[in-house]
């Protein structure tokens, strides 16, 4: 009886993983990134939000090369377009054999996060990034500004990544952005 009960048991875990792995979203491939190539300023187009980023505005990320191999996060944000300027401060580290896609970071120097480059544009005007399970994702671009063209593009890539494109929300670069349709809404205004 046991040993019936310990195969059903096994039959069912092998079910659930292999349903699991045909459910999946596919995972970013393509040749290494070079990562000089991602180095600079980065602003948040778009985001799935992680709960201390809700209600950010004209946020950007400045990635820098250390010459230690790691790499300084320095997100840059406002609560409202009449708040301080307030910064948070991360390194990161790629994950060996990743492409140089996946990052692991550490806020205050223990707080862990992981990341993934889903994909840059040929000509390097914009990134799709989410973290490994797709709850949050990111759109950035070198630029504050995004046509709504492009945007619903990078819309649909991201859910071809297997993200929940409802759950994102753009994020006001400029005031007159604030209170239009689709974008989220700052804590201090």
């Amino acid at each position: 009886m046991a040993n019936s009960r310990n195969l059903s048991l096994l039959a069912l875990l092998m079910l659930c993983t292999l349903a699991g792995c045909a459910s999946a979203p596919p995972v970013a491939t393509g040749p290494d990134l070079p990562l000089q190539s991602v180095m600079g300023t980065w602003y948040v187009i778009g985001h799935v939000p992680y709960f201390t980023e809700r209600g950010h505005v004209w946020s950007h990320d400045d990635y820098a090369l250390r010459p230690d191999g790691r790499i300084s996060v320095h997100y840059t944000y406002r609560t409202g377009f009449h708040a301080p300027v307030k910064t948070l401060e991360a390194v990161a580290t790629v994950i060996p054999g990743t492409g140089n896609r996946d990052w692991r970071l550490r806020f205050y120097r223990v707080v862990p996060a992981t990341q993934r480059i889903l994909e840059v544009a040929p000509d390097g005007a914009w990134m799709l990034v989410t973290t490994p399970k797709r709850d949050l994702a990111w759109i950035f671009a070198r630029s504050p500004a995004m046509d709504d063209s492009t945007y619903q593009g990078l819309l649909r890539k991201l859910s071809g990544y297997g993200v929940n494109r409802d759950r994102l929300w753009r994020v006001p670069q400029s005031p007159d952005q604030v209170g239009a349709l689709g974008f989220e809404r700052p804590n201090d205004e």
